[in-house]
């Protein structure tokens, strides 16, 4: 997989497939934009894998389910493709959903790569089956806590939807800031409309916007509403989540959208690896791939890194965790256990606060590495 092109001899795996799972949202409510980049990387990965003569002379097989952000889709999706023989699972984007599939995975004694769902606790108790790529949200929105002091906001209002993992993005801003002197006021996004949520920062003291909500809607409507109303022409927006990072949020708001930090999860300058898939995501996606793409590309490396040592059998895999050592897009991938986190866990990819440039929206500029 290191390899910028496989050797002119090797021949394509012509042996029966393995099979990989695919987990991603692919449609509404799910974020498809995320499912798609995510999707795309594992799709590019698994042709690489392919190109370079497979796992021992056998092809991977990616069997893609969507999840529509439903958990319950979700977990049903973990079955099936248990019943269709698969190897191993991967990918998913929404916290929520992915905690539905790793819950099923670890109760089937299938093993599951999350891609890109960040909430701590994927399972209720740790687990030997499921691993991570992606940062926990307490380690990645600690950097996001240490950016907004750094710059100054120590009185933070956040727009919040109710949700598992917007309310621990709450907390972990709360128990971030307290000891440091700051203060989270939390707004009911579900029961204020953009324009409500307007006053209410007029009369908070906050010097700060988080949105923890889901895009677009509230989060597109209520940027707007910020951004058009002169009380509040000095207040910072940002969205740990990342919804700036992929390009329909700046179709949605243009100008608008710029200027407001996000979470995302990429080194300040890739690998040769790295820049290789890059550039081929970017023709496969038309459009600059997001970190979502490479967490997905990522995820194939791994799993065939473990294939070719340990064979398909899903115990061997599962016990395999422990013993990762490859090269990604993004850096060397190693798994280990982290206090608080039931899964596996890369410890850690790179994290950076980003935001699009006010004067050329299409560029991003990094603020803060973790």
């Amino acid at each position: 997989m290191n390899a910028p092109a496989p050797p002119p001899e090797a021949g394509r795996p012509d042996g029966p497939s393995i099979r990989i799972g695919a987990l991603a949202p692919l449609t509404r409510p799910g974020w498809v934009e995320a499912g798609r980049h995510l999707l795309a990387g594992l799709e590019l990965a698994v042709r690489d894998v392919n190109d370079a003569g497979g796992i021992g002379g056998r092809p991977l097989e990616l069997v893609v389910r969507d999840t529509a952000a439903d958990p319950q889709r979700a977990a049903a999706a973990v079955d099936e493709l248990a019943r269709l023989g698969v190897a191993a699972l991967a990918g998913e984007y929404h916290s929520v959903v992915a905690r539905a599939a790793a819950a099923r995975a670890d109760a089937l004694g299938l093993p599951f790569l999350c891609s890109s769902a960040v909430l701590d606790a994927l399972t209720e108790q740790p687990t030997e089956w499921v691993a991570r790529l992606c940062p926990a949200q307490s380690h990645s929105w600690q950097t996001y806590a240490d950016f907004l002091l750094d710059a100054g906001h120590g009185r933070i209002a956040v727009a919040a939807q109710p949700s598992v993992y917007w309310a621990s993005g709450v907390r972990i801003l709360r128990d971030c800031l307290a000891p440091r002197g700051g203060t989270v006021i939390e707004l009911d996004a579900s029961a204020l409309t953009p324009t409500a949520v307007c006053d209410e920062l007029v009369g908070s003291g906050a010097t700060a916007l988080l949105l923890l909500v889901g895009h677009p809607d509230p989060a597109v409507p209520i940027v707007r509403s910020v951004r058009r109303d002169p009380r509040l022409a000095e207040i910072m927006i940002g969205a740990p989540a990342g919804q700036p990072e992929f390009a329909e949020w700046a179709t949605a708001l243009g100008g608008d959208g710029a200027g407001i930090p996000f979470l995302r999860y990429l080194p300040e300058r890739l690998s040769p690896l790295g820049a290789r898939v890059e550039t081929a995501l970017r023709e496969r996606l038309a459009e600059a791939p997001s970190f979502v793409a490479f967490e997905g590309y990522d995820s194939v490396v791994v799993l065939a890194d473990v294939l070719r040592s340990h064979g398909p059998d899903r115990a061997r895999i599962a016990e395999a965790w422990a013993s990762v050592a490859v090269e990604g897009t993004r850096g060397k991938i190693r798994f280990s256990r982290a206090p608080g986190v039931s899964a596996w866990q890369w410890v850690w990819p790179p994290v950076q606060v980003v935001d699009r440039d006010p004067a050329e929206p299409d560029r991003f500029r990094i603020l803060h590495a973790g």
